[in-house]
């Protein structure tokens, strides 16, 4: 199940960072994360440890962006996946927030041995 290690509000931005997977079966417990009438007007959504599996998270993550957007605040959207990714451009015109660019990683080798 998806939840929220923890939600850090900071002066311009409150940061919720996600752990598990957003799904069919966790979607209700992901709306319940929220509170955008009383979160900062920009809202970041870190997924570094959590993952889109399926529609239904993509169609989560769309109304949580009509939540804010009705509540006059941004969702931003942090390191996702490059499939994740990939599945909310095919979502085209469902998905209506701002993802964050994220760095590329790159996994060091091992050229020592």
């Amino acid at each position: 199940m998806v939840r929220a290690l923890q939600k850090l509000a900071h002066r311009k931005a409150s940061t919720y960072e996600l752990h598990g997977p957003l799904f069919f079966g966790s979607v209700r417990k992901f709306h319940g994360l929220f509170d955008p009438k009383n979160d900062t007007d920009d809202v970041v959504v870190e997924f570094q440890h959590s993952k889109v599996w399926d529609h239904s998270g993509i169609e989560a993550i769309d109304t949580l962006a009509e939540r804010y957007t009705k509540a006059g605040k941004s969702l931003h959207l942090r390191h996702l996946s490059a499939d994740c990714r990939a599945l909310l451009k095919k979502a085209g015109s469902l998905i209506e927030v701002n993802v964050i660019e994220d760095p590329r990683y790159r996994v060091a080798d091992d050229a020592l041995s």
